[in-house]
């Protein structure tokens, strides 16, 4: 397994700014298991008032919400795509977030780094973070 370091990132001050501007977070490998991080963390995002989506291969619904299988099956505009996927698949993410076109946020969740995915998802006008996590980040900002 090959690790890399986030070199493509957003700094404190662009964090704060994702989480005042951004209202809908398509979540990538949201699992409908409530032990899962990707479970723990949307549902904590659900809970501080964002929109939370579903992007997961099965299940109808996962928090209360309709389950997409893909970012392109989502009918409405997607501010931040949450990412809970292998480091690999981000290249495709990436892609899947520029062909929507509305994407303004592409946040690779802990220990999720692809500095070529991010730095062309920053190349197509996205903020990009690598290896931080949405709730943790949001309580810090909050002070917790």
């Amino acid at each position: 397994m090959e690790c890399e370091f986030p070199l493509v990132n957003s700094n404190r001050q662009e964090i704060e700014e994702i989480f005042n501007e951004v209202k809908t977070i398509a979540v990538l490998g949201l699992s409908p298991d409530a032990e899962k991080p990707s479970h723990r963390v949307a549902k904590y995002l659900q809970e501080e008032g964002f929109k939370i989506v579903p992007v997961y291969p099965k299940e109808d619904t996962i928090l209360g919400e309709k389950v997409y299988r893909t970012l392109a099956e989502i009918p409405f505009a997607v501010d931040m795509v949450d990412i809970f996927r292998a480091s690999k698949a981000l290249d495709a993410v990436a892609e899947a977030c520029i062909a929507r076109g509305d994407v303004k946020v592409f946040w690779a969740q802990k220990e999720i780094v692809n500095n070529a995915a991010a730095q062309k998802a920053k190349d197509a006008g996205m903020k990009a973070v690598q290896n931080k996590c949405t709730m943790i980040e949001h309580k810090a900002l909050k002070g917790e």
